[in-house]
């Protein structure tokens, strides 16, 4: 299978199947910090993936306040 990581950029070949979960265990990837995804489908930590598969690792990006910021205000209908 081919996995291709987007941080840092690199692409690698894998021989054999596995479980989602132990090949970012192999490659030494946190589960938490990335998607894993098999042409349009996000794959779960249990999915099997090998063979012909091309497997994208993104990782997780999220936004949040910056320190500092004032927080929301309530909410009007």
């Amino acid at each position: 299978m081919k996995v291709i990581l987007r941080y840092p950029k690199r692409e690698v070949e894998i021989a054999g199947s596995r479980r989602v979960k132990e090949l970012l265990r192999e490659l030494d990837v946190l589960p938490e910090t990335v998607l894993v995804i098999r042409g349009s489908e996000l794959l779960t930590a249990d999915t099997t993936v090998g063979g012909d598969d091309v497997v994208e690792l993104r990782p997780v990006i999220s936004g949040g306040v910056s320190p500092g910021a004032a927080p929301p205000g309530p909410r009007r209908p």
